[in-house]
């Protein structure tokens, strides 16, 4: 195991009725708050107004900013930090899935900030301060509440670009699997691929080869996020289930998973980011469409993916037929088993049933090729972009 620092400022509230702690948590960071919300479904579950009356109650000024939107926007972060200055607020607030916790983080950077906070995206600047952050997540999914990175889409210049620093961990995370009940079945889906691909990405791509309880922790988790998922449909109401998806979600990305395992890389989500950005549709569907090809095409150029791929269809019993664990597994059996879990899921794995064509594909390279450059994915050509889009599409 390689040496690292692992460090996660995170506070963590963890389970049913932890909302009730939302007033005191941000009483203590400061008096004027800044509540970033979604669209209508926070307001639609009763949830907002919960937390309206926790923040009053506590004597707090909140001042509410809705309408993030699933691919976060840059133009709506310019409005949240130009509130955010004009009223001198002190926390941000960001109840909702991974997009409106991304929102509230770069108002949290940006408003503090001399420049435009797009420049930190860019790699122009550096985070020197944020606001606080409480993150109270209604989605499993993206991780957001629990780890230091971002992701912004800019329509102006169609990028959608992720960033990461320190400072941009949430401070509080208040985590109730209850506020996930309402979550339809899709995004319940997308959430627990959004994880799943955040670890198999890491066991994929890890330096490290002799790292077996970082190997075990990711292989528990991956399972554990398809297997809860599978619950998740079948009772959406069912509180364990939640649970379990949840906090796999949140720990997949925590920085934990990574530890010990030498440079890590984010290929597929690279590739993600110039497919959501372009077409706006949600990240866990891009990313579901993507890995087959992704994987196929590695698979062929990569002795260690192929081996990598076989131990974990060997290991990760919800990709097994009738429970059954293959004799002799391939990467190709990992594949397939993938693509009939989610088909069974009810989602695509195919990019040419989203609307995504050939006659795209070079503009969607183009667009892979700044956040390439910047996460330092040297091995992520643009003919290799070419080929995984081809595979993913035809």
């Amino acid at each position: 195991m390689y040496n690292f620092v692992f460090h996660n400022p995170t506070k963590v509230l963890f389970g049913t009725g932890m909302l009730g702690q939302l007033g005191s948590e941000t009483a203590a960071l400061g008096k004027k708050v800044l509540l970033v919300s979604g669209m209508n479904s926070l307001k639609a579950n009763g949830v907002h107004a919960e937390i309206q009356t926790q923040l009053q109650n506590a004597g707090l000024t909140v001042l509410d900013f809705p309408g993030a939107s699933p691919n976060p926007c840059l133009s709506h972060v310019h409005e949240g930090i130009a509130i955010a200055q004009r009223h001198h607020v002190e926390v941000i607030i960001a109840a909702g899935g991974g997009s409106v916790i991304d929102t509230g983080k770069a108002i949290a950077a940006g408003t503090p900030a001399t420049h435009d906070v797009w420049k930190f995206f860019i790699g122009k600047k550096g985070v020197k301060t944020t606001l606080p952050v409480i993150a109270v997540p209604t989605l499993a999914a993206s991780g957001s509440d629990m780890n230091a990175g971002m992701v912004l889409t800019n329509k102006d210049t169609g990028e959608k670009l992720g960033f990461g620093h320190r400072l941009l961990h949430p401070s509080v995370s208040i985590l109730d699997p209850a506020l996930t009940f309402t979550v339809p079945a899709d995004y319940t889906v997308y959430g627990a691929v959004d994880a799943f691909t955040h670890m198999l990405e890491f066991y994929l791509s890890r330096e490290e080869e002799n790292a077996p309880v970082q190997m075990r922790l990711m292989e528990g988790l991956m399972e554990n996020a398809l297997e809860a998922c599978n619950r998740c449909l079948i009772n959406g109401s069912d509180y364990n289930a939640r649970a379990d998806l949840m906090w796999t979600c949140s720990l997949a990305l925590s920085g934990l998973t990574a530890a010990g395992l030498g440079r890590v890389e984010f290929p597929v989500h690279c590739i993600e980011h110039a497919l959501s950005g372009t077409y706006d549709f949600p990240h866990g569907a891009g990313l579901a469409a993507l890995l087959p090809g992704y994987l196929s095409c590695m698979s062929r150029e990569s002795s260690v993916i192929t081996q990598r791929l076989a131990q974990l269809q060997a290991r990760l019993s919800p990709l097994h037929i009738q429970g059954l664990a293959p004799s002799h597994p391939t990467a190709s059996d990992f594949i397939q088993a993938f693509e009939r879990w989610c088909w069974n899921c009810g989602i695509s794995t195919k990019l040419s049933d989203m609307g995504a064509g050939k006659e795209d594909i070079q503009t969607l390279v183009q667009a892979a090729r700044k956040q390439a450059k910047m996460w330092r994915l040297k091995k992520l050509t643009p003919e290799v972009v070419t080929a995984v889009l081809h595979e993913s599409i035809s």
